[in-house]
Formats: structure tokens, C-alpha cells, sequence
């Protein structure tokens, strides 16, 4: 049985369908659980409660967390150090492999220059902080040797399935459909890697499925060829025959709108990751599987011609 917990989101969705390469045995995990593909096991499970936790993850030989909980400093303070320590005891009871889906928020400052496995943990914000620990909590057990587990990065990324969870999609595309100018943070001419969800969910299944893999990080495979924001809004726009302008929102912009926009009240202090190049290296997992992603021309090609199906771009 290989379980993905927090099936519902993007990168769960389109991992429930890579897996189906490795096994016909899959049981997704949610509130609300959907099937992906016909022969999947449903269960819904609270993760704030440790015994359901705990029942999702028994007779299960592999374990995907890919969890997002609600965008909020609070909530991540109370719900991700419960979950992991609750997630990881439950994989060493019961001999369960973990596949962690991160992101990079523990990397900080500079270091988002050039991302790589190496890269030092450096938090410099309080939800790369949460992100830090979470790290270093599992690969504590896996040198305890407790635990096999398996860190797999991710940078922001983006795909048609799930596009509200994708700051590209409600910055670019989502303006660019209603008409409007498309927006970016901070600096548009810098590079900005972004990931495809297909390609880094099959990637999460390769390593999941490779044994060697196991009590590593990783970074997921990306196209290489990192854009510059105002590069991305270009692709877009070409595919979308809409305008390539794109307005820069300043920090200082930002806070003043999270006083009228929930949301944008959580950003101000993940603005290191677009004041500067951000560029993601996942050449450890080319040498070492020789997976070619989509290009980013194919992947937002793609993206835009599956949301033409379900809704209206003007």
C-alpha cells in the first residue's frame, strides 16, 4: 500500500497519478477524499487528531505527505509540528517509509541564489523556521537511524489541476483571464524558478520507488532554464494572446493591501525569494535518473490548453 496524506491539493492529485506506474495499490488521505484513478482506496482523516494519524498511515509500506495547511503563520505554529512529530512516530511503529514533498522555505537570504541539497538551512522568516525544524526533525530520525525517509524540494510551482494554490497562476494567469495586467512581487527581471506539478509528482514517485533514494534530500526536477518573472508573464501572454505588461508590486505595496487582503499579510516576509535571483538546481536527480521535464514553454502550454477545456480565457 503506498498512502498519500493531503491528497487533495496539486501535487497530490497528480501524484495519486504517477503512482499508478509503481502500484495499483494507493489509498488517498483527506477530509474529503476524491479518487484520482478507479481502483484508489479512500479514507478521510483529521490531522489534528494523533490517532487518526496514526490509522491512515498503519499497512502502509510507503507514506506521502503532502499536506498544506492553511497560509498562516498561527495555524502553521500549531498544526505542522504536531502533524510531522504524530506522521513520523507512526512510520517507525509500523516500519513505514516517509516521502516528505517540501519546499525551500528553510533555505534563506543568498542562499535562494542557487538552491541545491547542499544549500545550508538558514530560515529568515517564521515559516521558514517551522520549515527548518521539520527538516531537521526527520533527518534526526533517519540518523537515529529510526527512520527511512526522503526531504523532496520543491520551488514555487504551477500546473493546470488545483491553480489556486499557485502564486504564477493568481498573479499571471487569473489577471491575464479576466482582462486585467498581470502582477509579479517586487522585481520582475529576475529569475524565478518555477516547477511543473506533473514533473516533480513524478518525481516524488521515482524516488519514493527507488530504494537507493531513501534517507536523502532531493530536489525535484525542474527545467533548469530559470525565467525571469516578466519572462513567465511572456509565455503567458503569448499563449494567451494577452498583453505582457505586468505590474510590479513593491513591498511596501504588499503591506499596505494585507491590511484590506488576509492573505497578502503572510507574504511581506517570503519577498527574499522575488527581491532576488531564486534559481532551483535539481541536477543531483538528472545524474542520477536521467528524467527530462517539460520545457516551461511546454508546461504553461499545457497548462493554459487543460484550463481552456474547464473554464473561459479572455
Amino acid at each position: 500500500m503506498q498512502t498519500i496524506l493531503g491528497s487533495g491539493g496539486a501535487i497530490g492529485t497528480d501524484l495519486a497519478k504517477a503512482l499508478k506506474q509503481y502500484t495499483s495499490d494507493i489509498k488517498l488521505v483527506s477530509r474529503n477524499p476524491v479518487k484520482v484513478n478507479d481502483s484508489d482506496i479512500l479514507e478521510s482523516a483529521d490531522f489534528s487528531d494523533s490517532q487518526q494519524i496514526k490509522n491512515v498511515i498503519k499497512g502502509s509500506e510507503i507514506c506521502y505527505i503532502t499536506v498544506g495547511f492553511e497560509y498562516k503563520i498561527k495555524v502553521w505554529k500549531d498544526r505542522w509540528p504536531f502533524f510531522v512529530k504524530n506522521a513520523v512516530e507512526s512510520c517507525i511503529e509500523f516500519n513505514t517509509k516517509m516521502v516528505f514533498f517540501d519546499n525551500v522555505y528553510a533555505i534563506g537570504g543568498n542562499n535562494v541564489n542557487h538552491i541545491t541539497e547542499n544549500s545550508p538551512i538558514s530560515p529568515c522568516s517564521k515559516k521558514g523556521e517551522i520549515r527548518a525544524w521539520i527538516d531537521r526533525y526527520i533527518m534526526e530520525q533517519v540518523e537515529a537511524g529510526k527512520l527511512k525517509a526522503i526531504i523532496a524540494r520543491a520551488p514555487d510551482f504551477f500546473g493546470s489541476v488545483k491553480k489556486q494554490n499557485s502564486l504564477l497562476m493568481n498573479l499571471v494567469y487569473d489577471n491575464m483571464a479576466k482582462g486585467k495586467t498581470a502582477q509579479w512581487f517586487c522585481n520582475a527581471d529576475v529569475v524565478h524558478t518555477m516547477g511543473y506539478t506533473p514533473d516533480l509528482a513524478k518525481g516524488t514517485a521515482i524516488l519514493g520507488n527507488t530504494a537507493e533514494a531513501y534517507n536523502q534530500i532531493w530536489n525535484l526536477p525542474v527545467d533548469m532554464n530559470a525565467l525571469t518573472g516578466r519572462e513567465w508573464v511572456k509565455l503567458f501572454a503569448a499563449e494567451m494572446k494577452a498583453s505582457e505588461k505586468v505590474f510590479v508590486l513593491p513591498l511596501w505595496g504588499l503591506k499596505l493591501l494585507g491590511v484590506f487582503v488576509p492573505i497578502l499579510r503572510e507574504m511581506p516576509e517570503m519577498m527574499y525569494q522575488f527581491d532576488r535571483p531564486y534559481h532551483f538546481d535539481c541536477s543531483k536527480f538528472f545524474n542520477q535518473f536521467k528524467y527530462t521535464p517539460t520545457t516551461n514553454k511546454d508546461a504553461v502550454k499545457q497548462t493554459i490548453e487543460i484550463l481552456k477545456r474547464h473554464e473561459p480565457v479572455l
